[in-house]
C-alpha cells in the first residue's frame, strides 16, 4: 500500500495505460481522479471495483482554453492531487512531407501544450503543500525519434524539457517532477499494427517481448511513491534494453 490516502490524478485514463495506472494505484491504496474526453460507459463498474475510490473528470484537452479552469475545479474538489500522471496523448502518423500542419499541430497541443498547462497548475497546487509527485509520460521517440512521427516525437522530446525544467523550478519547494519514456508496449495503438512490422520490433529488443501497460504503471508508482524520493528530472526508460 505504497500510496495509501494519496490523491491522484492521471490523465487518459479511459483506457490502455491510463487505466493500467489507475488499476495499480487503486491497489495500492491511492484515490484516483481519472480524467479523459469522455465517460467510460462501464463508470459505475469502475467505481464499485475501486470501492468508491475512482472520481471522473470529462476534459477534452484539444480546448486548451478551458484546461486550467477545469484543472482548478477538480484540485478544489479533491482537496489537492499528491500525485499527478500526464498521460494522455495521440498520434496522427506520417511522413514528414506528406504531414498536413493540422496533424502536427493537433499532435503538439494535446500531447505537450495541454501536458504542459495541466502539470503547471497542479504544481502550483503542490507548491503550496510543499510536497508532491508528477509523472509525464513521454517516449523513447522522444529521445531517438522515429520515422513517421515527427509530431509526435517533437511533442515527446519537449514534453522532456517540460519536465526538467519544471523539476529544476519546483525542487526546492518539495516537488518531484519526472518521466516515463515507454518503448514498443503492447497497447490499443499498436494492435493494428502488422504481424511483421510487430516482429521486427521484437527483433530489436534485447528481453525479446513487447512491454505491457503493466510495466509501464510499475515504473510510474516507481516514480510516484517514496521509493523515489531522492529522484527528480529524470527520464526513466521502459523499453527492455531496445535502446541500451
Amino acid at each position: 500500500m505504497r500510496l495509501e490516502g494519496k490523491k491522484v490524478l492521471i490523465t487518459g485514463a479511459l483506457r490502455g495505460i491510463g487505466k493500467t495506472i489507475a488499476d495499480l494505484f487503486t491497489a495500492e491504496g491511492a484515490e484516483i481522479w481519472g480524467l479523459d474526453y469522455k465517460t467510460p460507459d462501464d463508470l459505475q463498474n469502475r467505481i464499485d471495483e475501486a470501492k468508491g475510490k475512482l472520481h471522473w473528470v470529462t476534459v477534452d484537452l484539444s480546448e486548451l482554453a478551458t484546461i486550467e479552469e477545469k484543472i482548478e475545479s477538480a484540485i478544489k474538489e479533491s482537496g489537492g492531487f499528491d500525485i499527478l500522471v500526464n498521460n494522455a496523448g495521440i498520434t496522427k502518423d506520417n511522413l514528414s512531407f506528406r504531414m498536413s500542419f493540422d496533424e502536427w499541430q493537433k499532435v503538439l497541443d494535446i500531447n505537450l501544450s495541454a501536458a504542459f498547462i495541466v502539470a503547471r497548475t497542479v504544481a502550483r497546487d503542490m507548491i503550496r503543500k510543499r510536497a508532491g509527485s508528477i509523472i509525464n509520460m513521454s517516449s523513447v521517440v522522444g529521445v531517438h525519434g522515429n520515422a513517421g512521427q515527427a509530431n509526435y516525437s517533437a511533442s515527446k522530446a519537449g514534453l522532456i524539457g517540460v519536465t526538467k525544467s519544471l523539476a529544476h523550478e519546483t525542487a526546492s519547494r518539495g516537488v518531484r517532477i519526472n518521466a516515463v519514456a515507454p518503448g514498443y508496449i503492447a497497447t490499443d495503438m499498436t494492435a493494428g499494427l502488422p504481424d511483421k512490422v510487430k516482429e521486427a520490433f521484437v527483433e530489436r529488443i534485447p528481453l525479446k517481448r513487447m512491454g505491457t501497460a503493466q510495466d509501464v504503471a510499475a515504473a510510474a508508482l516507481f516514480l510516484a511513491s517514496d521509493d523515489s524520493a531522492y529522484i527528480t528530472g529524470q527520464v526513466l526508460p521502459v523499453d527492455g534494453g531496445m535502446f541500451t
